[in-house]
């Protein structure tokens, strides 16, 4: 341990911490807007400079360790003064009409400024005029250069996290900034809409396309029958806004509020990830059995981020993909089907809206092939942040409001429905359908569990009727890009393998709301995803009595022809650019 004085109060820390690390076990918070903990720790905006005794300049606190003795001074007359002095310079090279950003409230910068108390900026606006070209407004994601301030967080988490590469540094100077790779059009690179650099961007730089007025307009048309999902994982972050507890936000609370924007049905994804595990489950033991995975895994395809990866970097194993759609699509398709037949009323009239916690979702709702003669499966998709500030728009107060249930018959869902946003849940809610599927009996809940935890990257392997299954489950595109390189190399052997996009799975998406502070929440929204598992009443998507009803009245059987026609896709019937 290292003995260090800050603020006049003696201070101890581990080898290694940075002075930044040592004041926070101190209580002592030092500002700071580039910094991500073994990501980013270039010190790039200089907000976290600090006074050290026997030093001539200031010291940046995020990457200067500390060592014994040091004096350390975060409050000084002089640190204020510089620490005021680059957040002046800063705003200089932004536009700062908080009024009009999408992140004012949950902005760093916007914070740091106002606790600074900086009320002008005594230094010439030097945003750029016409010198930079112009973005796409169609692209689901959104980036505005003259909010950006240079902090590399984007570049450093596209690169190292998701192995992707889409952002860069362009220029020098007042001229410096963060554009495409390559001088590429976004929608021509390898993004995969993940939108891990909107949660991790600390100002208004990045956001993912507002569809919120489309919305609003749909629910103001009386022609139209709206009708909204709900995906597992929103239900876990979307109380964050409102200061409520997680087990107070609720799904029929969040399903009193939608029905109070004017929604006309309010149904839960977790009924469309049920019918997903079916059919995909039954998927897996028909190709089990065929032989078709003695040589590559099947993928999961419920993760649109993940699919937009493969088609990009690994286009010769689109193959490998589950033919399902995902639970979002599925969704769609029954509702504009089966469920237009149960109310009597046209297919066309049905405007199926989507809350998810994914950027991607958006330019999958958009894809020709999630699409029939009735229009597209699902209209619109809505981040949980949009559906957020829809709430707020209306001034309406969740916590205020009595819990309702949602709408039959597509309303009702099992615990495996439940933990399909979390990393691991789909691997294990699809293996607990093949166990019943291959041996007849249900296997105990907790017989997969182990896919749950662990590093990003996992295998597990289990004999189920005596046929042993590899499994593997990746969360986030570096781990998986690591996977596909172990395959492809033929290190590694499975049979099965869960992808999804963002760490920690659809609760940390890119949709998710973004707090003032650093910190993933994916692992505490997740475990609530596992707890409403373990508290469900039917906890096998297979025994879900709603979705027996659809194929009993509709569909079939699992794998039917009609089950092909509505639930399954043809995943190299579109391409991404290479």
């Amino acid at each position: 341990m290292v003995t260090l004085t800050i603020n006049q109060a003696a201070v101890q820390a581990p080898e290694g911490a940075t002075i930044l690390e040592a004041a926070a076990l101190a209580g002592i918070q030092i500002p700071h807007l580039c910094y991500l903990k073994d990501l980013n720790e270039i010190a790039a905006c200089r907000v976290c400079c600090v006074e050290v005794e026997g030093e001539r300049a200031m010291v940046t606190a995020c990457n200067t360790k500390v060592r014994e003795g040091m004096v350390v001074y975060t409050n000084s007359p002089r640190a204020r003064a510089t620490r005021r002095t680059n957040v002046e310079l800063i705003l200089s090279q932004h536009d700062c009409k908080c009024a009009t950003c999408i992140r004012s409230g949950s902005c760093r910068l916007q914070e740091v400024a106002n606790d600074l108390g900086v009320l002008t900026v005594p230094y010439e606006t030097q945003l750029p005029q016409g010198l930079r070209k112009a973005w796409t407004t169609t692209f689901p994601l959104y980036h505005d250069y003259n909010k950006c301030i240079k902090c590399l967080r984007c570049v450093q988490v596209c690169d190292k996290v998701q192995s992707l590469g889409v952002w860069e540094l362009t220029g020098t100077g007042g001229r410096a900034t963060i554009d495409v790779s390559g001088n590429r059009v976004i929608k021509d690179s390898n993004c995969a809409l993940c939108g891990q650099c909107i949660t991790h961007c600390p100002t208004g730089g990045l956001r993912e396309r507002d569809d919120s007025r489309r919305a609003f307009a749909a629910l103001a048309d009386a022609r139209r029958i709206t009708v909204v999902q709900v995906a597992p994982a929103v239900r876990t972050a979307w109380g964050e806004y409102f200061g409520m507890p997680r087990e107070a936000a609720t799904m029929e609370r969040l399903a009193a509020a939608l029905r109070r924007l004017g929604f006309d049905y309010v149904y839960d994804t977790n009924f469309s990830a049920d019918l997903t595990v079916v059919e995909e489950g039954n998927e897996f033991v028909r190709r089990l059995k065929a032989g078709d995975l003695a040589r590559q895994p099947m993928f999961t395809s419920c993760c649109p981020g993940w699919v937009r990866f493969l088609k990009s970097q690994y286009p010769e194993l689109t193959g490998r993909l589950s033919t399902a759609k995902s639970p979002q699509q599925m969704f769609g398709s029954v509702a504009k089907s089966w469920l237009a037949r149960r109310l009597g009323v046209e297919p066309e009239r049905l405007f199926c809206v989507s809350v998810m916690p994914c950027v991607a979702k958006k330019a999958e709702s958009e894809l020709p092939t999630m699409a029939t003669g009735h229009g597209p499966d699902v209209d619109l998709v809505l981040t949980t942040r949009e559906l957020v500030r829809m709430l707020r728009a209306d001034k309406l107060s969740p916590a205020a409001l009595p819990e309702e249930p949602l709408d039959d018959p597509m309303g009702t869902c099992s615990g495996a429905g439940a933990i399909f946003g979390a990393t691991g849940g789909v691997m294990e809610a699809a293996l607990r359908t093949a166990a019943y599927v291959l041996t007849g009996e249900n296997p105990d809940p907790e017989a997969f569990a182990a896919v749950r935890t662990g590093p990003g990257l996992r295998e597990a392997e289990y004999e189920i009727a005596g046929v042993p299954i590899r499994c593997a489950v990746a969360s986030g595109l570096g781990e998986a890009r690591k996977l596909l390189e172990r395959l492809k190399a033929g290190k590694a052997r499975y049979d099965f393998v869960e992808v999804m996009a963002c760490p920690g799975g659809c609760v940390g998406g890119g949709g998710q709301p973004v707090g003032k502070e650093d910190g993933e929440l994916y692992g505490v929204r997740g475990a609530r995803l596992y707890e409403l598992d373990r508290k469900a009443a039917v906890r096998f998507s297979h025994e879900n009595p709603q979705v027996k009803a659809l194929y009993t009245e509709y569909l079939g059987a699992p794998l039917s022809q009609l089950a092909e026609e509505l639930l399954h896709t043809d995943h190299g019937a579109w391409n991404m650019p290479r």
